[in-house]
């Protein structure tokens, strides 16, 4: 994962494989600039899922332009609501605000997991 140490992307990783294994949704990371607008970025990273992505979580972090999104599939939105994104997104934000990335990301993994898992 660009922009991560070899030890803090498999940190990442676990977080995922765990927040997947827990909730039955798939859940994906990118981590750069995004081509175009940030939205409709996240949204075609989403989209190139394909038969997945209804029950998929892409969450797109802007690096350059310290901006994050998250998008969620038909199936996923069921148990991730807007409002618990927006809450998970500020929290990841207030991390990566003090330089904290990998905090931020796995705080916003886990918790979006958590809450899947929750209402599953």
């Amino acid at each position: 994962m660009r922009g991560l140490t070899a030890a803090q992307a498999d940190d990442v990783r676990r977080a995922l494989h765990t927040a997947e294994q827990r909730s039955g949704l798939r859940f994906g990371v990118f981590l750069g600039e995004p081509v175009g607008s940030r939205r409709h970025f996240a949204e075609r990273l989403h989209a190139a899922l394909g038969e997945e992505a209804d029950d998929a979580v892409v969450l797109l972090v802007d690096l350059k332009g310290r901006a994050l999104e998250i998008v969620t599939g038909q199936n996923a939105r069921r148990r991730l609501t807007d409002g618990s994104c927006r809450l998970t997104a500020m929290s990841m934000a207030t991390a990566f605000s003090v330089g904290d990335l990998v905090g931020g990301l796995l705080y916003g993994i886990g918790a979006l997991g958590e809450q899947a898992t929750a209402r599953r």
